[in-house]
């Protein structure tokens, strides 16, 4: 008896270890390369960002993280390839608040409840800019001269994106009516540097990121600090509140993964990305030369993040005409 009874156990046990070894090899994630789709342009600062941060996580998941820029259609276009991707945790989407601003201004029917939010990452500042001998030399000279130029005043900005939505709060805070504004709808950012660098444009909203290597060479000016306190990297800018304008804006970057991806990869991803932002020189680069600070919450507490920043969006929403 005893020998039978060692013998059901021994059979049990190996028996549980095999199904044990079998559950650990299913979930076996990730086994492969993972793609990151930009919905931007090379050079703007969602794809700095993403690409630094990547490039570190990439190292705690044992696989590659391809980052593919898909710009176009006010970023929807990269949006809409990880939404019908297959939910396998091997397409993720690097965005912000333009998925919300997307279908808040009717451009799609889809907004954050079609992904899974996986990890908010950073918060970076922005700032209102101009070329460097334009006679603006101040946030809060804007609305003397759109007085003297009055229709004539041109402004880069993405259709239906956060720089879209921030010129429209700036306008409103600094006082300049909006019939007197041309805003010039550009795909992306690298397109409005071009313009800046053109003179096409008087005004375009740039950040750290994607203008501070122009900063530094005197191409541009930045005119204010969308922020509660000047950026260490440009401590002579003042921020807008400074200068009168009632006006904190930042934009929120965070990985996405198509709806019903397994909680279990998320978290796998969520955690690479958590201690990639752990890594010293990670910080220092996104804090001292993109004006950005860590902002990381998990998938849960950035759904919530994400359902409470959508009801701003909306009441923002009501004062623009997307028309036009």
């Amino acid at each position: 008896m005893k020998l039978k009874s060692l013998t059901a156990l021994i059979t049990i046990s190996s028996l549980t270890l095999v199904a044990a070894t079998s559950v650990h090899a299913a979930n076996k994630f990730p086994e492969k390369d993972i793609k990151l789709v930009i919905p931007y342009g090379p050079g703007g600062a969602t794809d700095i960002i993403f690409r630094l941060i990547s490039q570190e996580a990439e190292k705690n998941l044992g696989q590659s993280i391809i980052p593919v820029n898909i710009q176009g259609a006010g970023a929807t276009r990269g949006s809409r390839e990880v939404k019908n991707a297959k939910p396998d945790g091997y397409t993720i989407l690097g965005s912000h608040e333009t998925i919300a601003l997307s279908k808040i201004s009717g451009m799609v029917d889809y907004s954050y409840d079609a992904f899974e939010p996986v990890a908010l990452l950073t918060k970076t500042v922005n700032m209102p800019s101009t070329y460097a001998d334009h006679p603006v030399k101040s946030a809060k000279s804007i609305a003397q001269y759109v007085r003297e130029n009055p229709g004539n005043v041109r402004v880069g900005m993405i259709p239906s994106s956060t720089d879209h939505f921030f010129w429209i709060q700036f306008f409103e805070a600094a006082g300049i009516p909006l019939e007197n504004i041309r805003l010039i709808g550009y795909p992306d950012t690298g397109s409005q540097v071009s313009a800046l660098l053109a003179h096409e444009i008087d005004f375009t909203l740039l950040n750290m990121a994607a203008g501070n290597s122009f900063f530094e060479e005197g191409t541009f000016r930045p005119l204010g600090v969308a922020y509660n306190e000047r950026l260490d990297a440009l401590p002579d800018t003042p921020t807008l509140k400074e200068q009168g304008i009632d006006l904190v804006n930042t934009t929120s970057r965070g990985i996405f993964a198509p709806k019903g991806t397994p909680e279990e990869d998320i978290q796998v991803i969520a955690n690479a990305y958590k201690q990639a932002l752990e890594n010293d020189s990670v910080v220092n680069r996104i804090e001292n030369e993109f004006g950005s600070v860590i902002n990381y919450l998990p998938h849960n507490e950035y759904e919530q993040f994400l359902m409470d920043g959508e009801v701003v969006l909306k009441n923002v929403a009501k004062k623009v005409d997307f028309s036009k």
